[in-house]
């Protein structure tokens, strides 16, 4: 791989535009990396940083195949993007991270649970099923029993594809297609261990966190870091965070998401090959940013210190529900006001019920009172329409 990257000709490409997009780009302009960014929509938030934006459909072959072709280095920012296409560029030596293997067995619900059982990696029970409705032919024969999660093999994301089924009626309007069903796990805490990994085999992991999820959105609401959790089950998380890393053999960020159980076992739910929404304290709490480590890990230069400088506290900024249509922050003097807040805004015009459309950054020497200030933002920052 070529190692100018300053300043010079050297180009870095995203498949995705988006606000991940969007941060990993404060770090490529820090450094004068010149980037190419493709989305499918002329309002991404990435469209005002890169050096260049191409319009196009993430999951269409050759507009992924012609956009690869230009670019020394290619990276994502979302997993749904035409794998095709990737491993033919990595045929013809374009460098991409994750590499394409990783990525065919994350972007599938049902072969990411099947690599875990492979590898003798904990996770909850499953059952896998080609169609949705094959699910009922199985609790009528003892196969499967009432509660269980079911997700969509393909395409989740933020609380999307995701549904507890408690009775056959909670199967009705389910998409037809490929599915996991998965044993409800009784949990006192759901975790997150971000992972990252160089080329040259340098291996860094953060703090292990902890995330409170909103009842109904079914999304992360606030990130703890530190988790308050004993550091044995702190260390159990780690190993087995590692333990995936290791065996997905991913090159970037990977953030391995957890559940604690009532006996203090770790199993894991799911993986993202990329920057996530349980890394973005990071931001300011952490020495480096997982932003900055991500880029650092697929050009293969030193990764950074995975430490905290202090304890940190991330809220997510969702539209408010019944509010559609052009976005209104209201109340962002008064949470810029209180000690140690930064506010996140990543650039999207529309809000919506629950979409993501920013996140505050609370730090503290001490993590009650941050999480202290962290409610109060919640309960002051309002995402509108006008």
């Amino acid at each position: 791989m070529k190692k100018d990257f300053f300043s010079s000709d050297f180009t870095l490409g995203i498949l995705g535009g988006g606000q991940l997009g969007k941060m990993m780009l404060y770090e490529t302009r820090k450094w004068d990396i010149a980037t190419k960014v493709m989305d499918a929509s002329t309002e991404a938030p990435c469209k005002v940083a890169c050096n260049e934006f191409v319009l196009g459909d993430l999951m269409d072959f050759d507009a992924v195949l012609a956009f690869g072709k230009n670019v020394d280095v290619l990276t994502i920012e979302i997993e749904n993007v035409n794998v095709d296409a990737l491993e033919q560029l990595e045929d013809a030596g374009v460098t991409v991270y994750p590499p394409t293997k990783t990525l065919r067995t994350i972007q599938n619900k049902a072969t990411q649970k099947h690599f875990y059982t492979d590898h003798n990696i904990p996770t909850a029970e499953f059952a896998r099923f080609a169609y949705a409705s094959e699910i009922e032919d199985s609790l009528d024969n003892g196969g499967l029993e009432f509660p269980f999660v079911w997700k969509a093999a393909k395409f989740g994301y933020d609380g999307q594809g995701v549904k507890v089924v408690r009775s056959k009626a909670d199967l009705a309007g389910l998409p037809p297609g490929e599915c996991i069903a998965e044993k409800m796990i009784p949990f006192k805490n759901e975790l997150a261990v971000i992972v990252v990994r160089n080329p040259s085999g340098q291996v860094v992991s953060y703090p292990v966190v902890e995330m409170e999820f909103h009842p109904e959105a079914n999304q992360v609401e606030y990130v703890i870091c530190p988790a308050r959790i004993s550091a044995e089950v702190a260390q159990k998380a780690q190993d087995i965070a590692l333990r995936v890393s290791e065996k997905m053999k991913h090159i970037g960020v990977l953030a391995v998401e957890l559940f604690q159980t009532e006996e203090d076992e770790i199993l894991v739910n799911e993986v993202a090959p990329r920057p996530h929404n349980s890394g973005h304290y990071s931001i300011e709490a952490s020495y480096t940013n997982q932003f900055e480590q991500h880029i650092r890990a697929i050009l293969d230069l030193p990764l950074g210190s995975t430490q905290s400088k202090l304890a940190g506290i991330m809220v997510n900024l969702v539209g408010a529900e019944g509010h559609t249509g052009n976005v209104v922050y209201e109340g962002m003097g008064a949470i810029m006001a209180m000690k140690g807040v930064t506010p996140h805004i990543y650039g999207k015009k529309q809000t919506r019920p629950f979409r993501k459309m920013g996140h505050v950054t609370i730090v503290n020497q001490d993590i009650d009172l941050a999480r202290t200030v962290a409610q109060q933002v919640k309960e002051t920052i309002k995402v509108v329409a006008s």
